[in-house]
């Protein structure tokens, strides 16, 4: 009989339920999600209305390709457009984060007529051919992806990334608003500003990879927001579908794009489509931004003086709990004895926080007290 090829590290748990920041496994033992599935869920597990828009939109036209006019994918766009802050950028619809930077370095490359492409250590931009090769991680990067077009230099280095733009040859700077698979690793607001103005310099275009990092998971819809940059591309993914596949391509205006250039066969579907517009009018019904940066605050100003931390990265619901120790016991601990699902990096010391943007005041404190208690017993 035919089984899933095991790629993954799994928990020992089968989840078969979910509301709001709630999952239940096959025994029906409930489990607070700290973790959103990568930080998938922004408005939470079964969302009524968002199941609904899916369902409504299913049973009158489920499916039709980019041949035709799709009307819904327009109101998606205008969506993203207007909680952005972004409605003079056009919008490419595909299916995942991968796709969405995949496009966005061939778009670069397309407008720059160059081949180089800046990414920094520890990075990660998905597993597909482009985007693998700008992720810093050689153990995922197969021999056919292996490319002498990346280089990789240490985030927040602004001279390390102006000696290789200087030599002209550089189509795009890659980087994610916060690193998400590298820890919570954040670009200062001085590095990003100082790297829009490099970028600009040296004629090459600034992608910011916001596929984890966006949605609103920082207080503001974009983690660059804090810097007050408008990069040329940005990609998204993961939140702005709640669980549905979908990914985009944010494009500045000033970016030519010719018809023939890009395309998808499932990108922008009608149901995907639905998800979207959903997803952005549930946030801005509900201010999850704010609530995103109130209970983000929250959380790290209980676990500030807590044992066993050496730091805390990121911002908003998007966080990194540094322990003095490998986090993966804490995070066994967490869900088998206490219920609550966490996330890892790939530095073993790390505690990822990406929980639904509709988290309450009285679910941050119980993880926070939870996990003060879990620290306190670990040994001195």
């Amino acid at each position: 009989m035919s089984q899933p090829l095991p790629v993954y590290a799994l928990l020992p748990i089968e989840l078969v339920r979910g509301s709001n920041t709630t999952v239940w496994d096959a025994q029906g033992h409930p489990y607070l999600d700290l973790y959103g599935g990568h930080a998938v869920i922004s408005i939470g597990h079964g969302q009524e209305e968002w199941a609904a828009a899916i369902a409504t939109q299913t049973s009158t036209l489920g499916y039709y390709s980019n041949s035709v006019r799709i009307r819904i994918q327009e109101q998606a766009a205008e969506a993203l457009g207007r909680i952005s802050g972004r409605d003079s950028y056009r919008v490419f619809f595909v299916n995942s984060g991968a796709e969405a930077n995949e496009n966005a370095l061939k778009l670069a490359s397309f407008a720059t007529g160059r081949r180089r492409v800046i990414a920094f250590d520890k990075s990660f931009h998905g597993r597909t051919a482009l985007a693998v090769a700008a992720t810093d991680d050689p153990k995922i990067v197969a021999p056919v992806n292996e490319t002498p077009n990346v280089t990789h230099v240490p985030l927040n280095n602004i001279e390390a990334v102006r000696a290789e733009l200087s030599a002209g040859d550089v189509a795009a700077v890659i980087i994610e608003g916060i690193q998400g698979v590298g820890g919570c690793r954040m670009p200062t607001e001085a590095f990003l500003q100082d790297l829009h103005a490099a970028c600009t310099e040296f004629g090459a275009l600034l992608i910011l990879d916001e596929i984890q990092s966006g949605c609103g998971r920082t207080g503001r819809y974009f983690a660059f927001d804090h810097a007050g940059i408008e990069p040329p591309l940005i990609t998204m993914a993961k939140g702005i579908g709640n669980g549905f596949p979908v990914g985009a391509v944010l494009v500045h205006p000033d970016i030519v794009v010719s018809n023939g250039m890009l395309g998808t066969t499932f990108g922008g579907n009608h149901m995907a489509s639905a998800a979207v517009k959903c997803v952005v009018e549930v946030m801005e019904r509900e201010g999850l931004m704010d609530s995103a940066a109130e209970r983000g605050q929250q959380i790290v100003s209980a676990l500030r003086s807590a044992p066993h931390i050496a730091e805390i990265r990121g911002r908003g619901l998007m966080l990194g709990v540094v322990l003095d120790q490998p986090s993966n016991a804490v995070r066994t601990t967490l869900w088998k004895e206490h219920g609550i699902l966490t996330g890892s990096a790939s530095d073993p010391n790390v505690l990822r926080i990406l929980p639904p943007l509709t988290l309450t005041a009285a679910e941050a404190e119980r993880f926070t007290t939870t996990l003060i208690t879990v620290l306190s017993e670990l040994p001195a």
